[in-house]
């Protein structure tokens, strides 16, 4: 015997269909809407199958004992700190270990920026399951987006649970981009992260990676979104901001700190940036 839903202590809210399509034509909802979310604990029995997919993406995620999802190609274990990520109309099955049911928290999601949002966490068709770096971070956000379509559907309400869901996307997103598992790419980003100070050449970042320099550039910038060269700007920026924020440093000292020789140089690309000059930045709040 198999169950749906019906599990002691569960949490769950449906948007209703008429409800869901006026939403869908509301400007900000049209980009994200939460259709269903909920929390099952201790899931027993726990079984859904849905061999043509649904219109919806499906996000799981696995506080505590075991489950599985099959997407055709047979089953894979899902356990504590794990998430699910199925895209729309993709057929699948999903469900709880019979001897440790999973507790999870789940949403349903739809909206024109879905596509982007699931590509940033599966990769290009990559497994479904991603390793959570902090689990609890994206249970809290399932379960604030519960807490808003609990307390009503309204448009505020509706509006609150997209955002979270936004973010627990974005943190899968983040955690698929961050695993190490021997990535040479991550292992030089965090060498620049650990040494903003100086500057990096992509030949040097390459040996460090044990790749040839074209083959690590493309590897970098599909994995960060942009080149070496872009990516220790911004580094160097964001230590630039805190040293501004934070100590009496002189603008060339910071310039310095932060890998500028010239400071006018840094000047010119911090602007370029943060749309004012160091200087600027730093009397904002007191001007």
């Amino acid at each position: 015997m198999t169950k749906r839903e019906g599990f002691t202590g569960q949490r769950m809210r449906v948007l209703p269909g008429p409800r869901m399509a006026q939403a869908r034509e509301h400007p900000v909802l049209s980009r994200l809407l939460v259709t269903d979310c909920g929390c099952f604990p201790v899931a027993a029995q726990h079984y859904r199958s849905r061999p043509r997919g649904i219109a919806e993406a499906v996000v799981i995620v696995c506080a505590e004992g075991l489950g599985f999802v099959d997407l055709g190609r047979g089953r894979r274990v899902v356990g504590p700190g794990q998430a699910v990520v199925i895209p729309p109309e993709l057929g699948h099955a999903y469900g709880a270990h019979p001897q440790t049911p999973w507790t999870i928290w789940w949403m349903h999601l739809i909206g024109d920026d879905l596509p982007g949002l699931v590509a940033a966490v599966l990769d290009q068709g990559s497994e479904p399951i991603v390793r959570v770096n902090n689990p609890d971070k994206v249970v809290d956000l399932v379960a604030e987006a519960l807490g808003h379509m609990e307390r009503a559907d309204t448009d505020l309400e509706l509006m609150g649970a997209a955002g979270a869901a936004w973010h627990a996307m974005t943190v899968l997103s983040s955690d698929r981009l961050s695993k190490d598992h021997g990535d040479p790419v991550q292992s030089t980003v965090r060498f620049m992260q650990e040494h903003v100070g100086r500057r990096h050449s992509v030949a040097e970042l390459s040996a460090r990676a044990n790749l040839s320099p074209s083959h690590f550039a493309a590897l970098f910038r599909r994995s960060t979104g942009m080149s070496v060269m872009q990516y220790q700007i911004r580094l160097s920026m964001n230590k630039a901001r805190e040293l501004l924020d934070a100590t009496d440093l002189p603008v060339a000292s910071i310039a310095s700190r932060v890998g500028y020789g010239d400071p006018f140089y840094f000047s010119r690309h911090f602007r370029a940036i943060h749309g004012l000059t160091p200087t600027q930045f730093r009397g904002r709040s007191t001007g």
